[in-house]
């Protein structure tokens, strides 16, 4: 079966923190449709959705999987997405194939670290919570709910209740039962808080419910629901066990009734063009239309070929569909259309707007791609994309095998490919590849894949700290690069100003040279010197930022002035001006939070506070349980993570953003300018 117009579809990313069990959810879901005999598990390595043996050996999801099922003439497209705090990327990467962003929540855990941020970076989308697990024991919903509702909005409100026993959930909506014993709240109250916040966007149906005192049918609400989801002003809550099945089949009735097919969510905005000269550009779901599907994931498999996983937002997609990547020239030719059932692939004979299907073995094929059937679609794009988080931790690799590194290489480029939050760099001056992610886990992972797609053994080490250069005050300087060899000589004069940035503001570049002193042709030139020691800093050999650097003035040679000339004169001039204004260096901070059980509190706090760390909040998540957050220097989180493995005997949430920088104490300000002017290649250096 597939589906056959925009109206039948519904697709949705199941979003949330690691183990609260979203993919024991789609194991649910899927055997209440039929599309399963039944539920696989987590322990037994069977799901649908975590099909890879690293999956299965971890017990947690490392990819998005891409599900689909049928449910009352409703076609059902799941992806189940990695709820690991170190995978937040991967897991984001669904957003763009989505109309709703279903966040799943444990009733035992509560409130995690990863239910903030995936409810965070869903807004634009229409949003759901599903409070899993309500048959445990000692549940304090009502508790549950006040967190919820502090933590995100009283926009959150029930659609369903769990019975008093966990076993059913309760409907509120659709044909509410308000004799129905409930474990809190009553039915009647939550019917009318749904129909109060849905009523509040249509002024008619609300002289309707209010002065005429009319009850309104679910039918009468839709419209006004589908708005309210859209705008961010309603976000129901489902309540479900996915392990005894209670409420799946009435979530799977919420979702073919009440989730928005694609015209009834937010839809995508796309540019056409670059930079400055991008523009608006309609994409319509009309299969009528010229095609235009958005490659929101791929998957790189050595035996397999690479698979991309596209939604289409116009037009339609069939078998031997030919179709263009982005403004290249040159189509490739569908051989196989297919629709994704966790690792297994269908061929279906039709990819209908608002559709998420895959085809594979196309390698030109990048994550983020815009696939089109004619050129007048050439050079769109979607106008954003998700707010990923920065990757901060880093491990240096060395091939154990010198044949092995241009597999390195390349294996490492397909899993950027994967990976939004993997970063490859090369450090120069140890002569080593420096992987970033976004903490310890991360890269262990990354390490895994390595060793087991493409067999590669690698040494790692402790990368350089990836200090900056800045300056304090406004300071100028001029250099002119004069040698005479007797024939044709080399001139040329170069006169800036650097003035310091607000911090996080990068580098400017501007030129105030009058009178034709520097030649309009040399102006690249001076810009390449200054731009190669901006590269190479000046104080203590790291990249310069939030500087602005203005060319002032300048003098040239009719005969002996060239580019060699000024490109040295550029960087010099640049090098004399930052030494004069103040430079010091500056060292990365990284944001942590730390959830520990209440009485490891003053360990860790004293632990954090050891690496120079800064308490900046704490806060309780749930009984028992702290939140410490903390701004520390990078160079002070080494070994913290096996640490506090350590001080909690495993038992403990470590989440790593990005900080910014700060200067570094003097000390270690002088240390690194006394290695640089040493030309000591093993300091702290990476770039």
């Amino acid at each position: 079966m597939t589906p056959s117009s925009v109206h039948d579809i519904r697709n949705l990313a199941l979003l949330g923190h690691a183990g609260s069990g979203k993919t024991t959810l789609v194991e649910a879901l899927l055997a209440a449709a039929g599309e399963i005999g039944a539920s696989g598990s987590i322990e037994r390595g069977d799901t649908v959705a975590d099909f890879d043996p690293q999956e299965k050996a971890m017990g947690h999801s490392l990819h998005t999987a891409l599900v689909h099922l049928e449910w009352a003439g409703h076609w059902i497209n799941l992806l189940d997405t990695p709820g690991l705090p170190d995978l937040a990327g991967r897991a984001l990467l669904s957003l763009p194939a989505v109309d709703t962003a279903a966040i799943v929540l444990s009733a035992t855990a509560g409130i995690e670290s990863g239910t903030r941020r995936m409810m965070a970076a869903a807004k634009g989308k229409c949003r759901m919570i599903v409070v899993n697990r309500i048959d445990a024991a000692g549940i304090d919903f009502a508790t549950l709910m006040e967190s919820v509702s502090a933590a995100f909005g009283r926009e959150c409100l029930p659609i369903n209740l769990p019975s008093a026993d966990g076993s059913r959930v309760v409907d509120c909506f659709f044909a509410p039962d308000t004799s129905a014993a409930t474990a809190f709240s009553t039915v009647s109250a939550a019917h009318d808080a749904l129909v109060d916040q849905i009523v509040e966007l249509d002024e008619a149906l609300m002289g309707q419910y209010l002065e005429q005192g009319e009850s309104l049918d679910p039918e009468q609400l839709h419209a006004p629901f589908e708005r309210a989801l859209r705008e961010g002003h309603l976000i129901p809550l489902c309540f479900v066990s996915a392990r005894s099945g209670a409420g799946v089949p009435e979530l799977l009735d919420i979702l073919g009734r009440l989730a928005p097919d694609p015209t009834e969510g937010n839809p995508p905005r796309f540019l056409k063009g670059e930079g400055q000269a991008a523009a608006p550009v309609e994409v319509a779901l009309d299969p009528e239309r010229h095609a235009v599907a958005h490659v929101f994931q791929v998957a790189n498999d050595p035996y397999r070929g690479k698979l991309a996983l596209f939604r289409v937002h116009q037009g339609q997609l069939t078998p031997n569909s030919q179709l263009y990547i982005g403004d290249g020239r040159k189509p490739f030719k569908v051989a196989h259309l297919l629709r994704m059932q966790g690792r297994n692939a269908v061929e279906t004979p039709l990819a209908v707007p608002g559709d998420l299907c895959a085809v594979a073995r196309v390698d030109e094929i990048e994550r983020d791609a815009v696939l089109h059937d004619s050129h007048d679609e050439d050079y769109h794009h979607l106008a954003s994309a998700p707010d990923y988080p920065q990757p901060v931790f880093g491990l240096a690799l060395m091939t154990r095998k010198p044949a092995d590194e241009q597999k390195l290489s390349e294996a490492l480029a397909r899993l950027t490919d994967e990976d939004p939050c993997l970063e490859v760099s090369f450090d120069p001056r140890n002569r080593r590849t420096v992987v970033r992610g976004l903490g310890e886990q991360h890269l262990k992972i990354v390490l895994e894949e390595l060793a087991a797609r493409w067999n590669l053994q690698l040494d790692t080490a402790t990368p350089s700290i990836p200090y900056r250069e800045t300056i304090s005050i406004v300071a100028e300087a001029r250099y002119r690069h004069k040698k005479q060899s007797g024939g044709a000589g080399q001139f040329g004069e170069v006169a800036l100003r650097v003035e310091p940035l607000p911090r996080g503001s990068g580098i400017e570049l501007a030129d105030e040279v009058k009178g034709g002193a520097i030649p309009t042709n040399f102006m690249p030139a001076v810009e390449k010197g200054v731009r190669q020691a901006l590269a190479e800093g000046a104080l203590a050999g790291f990249p310069l930022q939030d500087i602005r650097v203005v060319v002032t003035d300048g003098k040239h040679h009719a005969v002996d002035s060239n580019e060699v000339s000024f490109v040295t004169a550029g960087r010099h001039a640049l090098i004399e001006a930052v030494l004069a204004a103040r430079p010091l260096v500056l060292e990365p901070l990284l944001d942590v939070q730390v959830k520990v059980a209440d009485a490891l509190f003053g360990e860790v706090s004293a632990e954090l506070a050891g690496r120079r760390g800064r308490l900046t909040a704490t806060d309780s998540p749930a009984p028992g349980w702290t939140l410490i957050s903390a701004r520390v220097p990078m160079a002070g989180l080494e070994g913290f993570e096996s640490r506090l493995k350590a001080i909690c005997a495993g038992e403990s949430e470590f989440v790593l953003e990005a900080g910014g920088h700060e200067p570094a104490p003097r000390d270690v300000q002088s240390e690194l300018a006394r290695i640089h002017a040493n030309g000591d290649s093993n300091g702290n250096g990476s770039h």
